[in-house]
């Protein structure tokens, strides 16, 4: 995976894999979501997990499917504190909502 060296910068395609599954992510109204190299996401808010598919488009977007038929596209970008990747933002690309999710430590 290639380290990223900027705060907001985003993530190339074909780091996204690597960079989704590196660990738990966690957001700031405490759910999480873990990411697997076989596409598959799980998210849990509130104690209830939801079970949906994720796949890369291009650079710095990726696409999630959270059946029977929710699908969203997401602008990709690295959030970096001292030279090192601490997690990802998430910005839905048709409504421009923003989800920030560090790597659980």
């Amino acid at each position: 995976m290639t380290r990223p060296h900027n705060d907001g910068e985003p993530v190339a395609a074909a780091d996204m894999p690597a960079a989704l599954t590196a660990g738990t992510l966690v957001f700031g109204d405490g759910a999480t979501q873990v990411f697997t190299a076989d596409g598959r996401t799980t998210y849990v808010e509130g104690g209830r997990p939801s079970e949906g598919e994720w796949s890369v488009i291009e650079d710095g977007k990726f696409s999630s499917f959270w059946p029977p038929a929710y699908r969203a596209t997401y602008a990709l970008h690295w959030i970096v504190e001292d030279g090192s990747p601490v997690g990802l933002s998430f910005t839905e690309t048709g409504r421009g909502e923003r989800f920030d999710g560090r790597y659980r430590s």
